[in-house]
């Protein structure tokens, strides 16, 4: 079942991207990698600056976790996480659907360059990367990350998406 995450699902939410986040060891540069990846501070930011998290539940438990935000005309996916046991069984890609049907604008999607499993995983469900100058341009517009960040991501966009 998907549904809205609520308050009292912090904890498993802030447990389930820094679990999933391991895979970025060795991968993303070391400047950028941080344990946790995500504290608890940075993800209450995160919901304060209007991301909605949606899990994937099963027998109660929630198994996967992708957060979605309206940021001015556009709709970001951001933080999607499975947890590690569970991944490769569909969970992402019924989030992903999910999710994009709640899309309020041109969809939008931020990764690691070098975390091809992610980029192929949504090139897999329709989505394109944008040219170097896009991203750069996308990125600075629509997220508040650091230049460094900047310089070490992707951006992908639905196929249709006007650029």
């Amino acid at each position: 079942m998907i549904r809205q995450c609520s308050e009292n699902d912090f904890e498993t939410i802030y447990a389930i991207i820094n679990d999933a986040s391991a895979a970025y060891r060795g991968v993303i540069p070391e400047d950028r990698l941080k344990v946790p990846y995500m504290s608890r501070d940075e993800l209450r930011h995160e919901i304060d600056d209007g991301v909605t998290f949606w899990g994937y539940e099963d027998a109660g438990e929630l198994l996967g976790i992708m957060g979605i935000q309206t940021v001015q005309d556009v709709t970001l996916i951001r933080h999607a996480y499975v947890r590690p046991a569970r991944q490769q069984a569909g969970i992402g890609g019924k989030l992903l659907t999910e999710l994009r049907q709640k899309a309020t604008g041109p969809l939008f999607i931020g990764t690691w360059a070098d975390a091809f499993w992610a980029t192929r995983f949504y090139e897999k469900h329709g989505f394109r990367l944008v040219s170097p100058e896009e991203k750069n341009r996308l990125l600075k517009k629509y997220w508040t990350i650091p230049e460094r960040q900047v310089e070490t991501s992707v951006v992908l966009a639905e196929s249709d998406a006007p650029i």
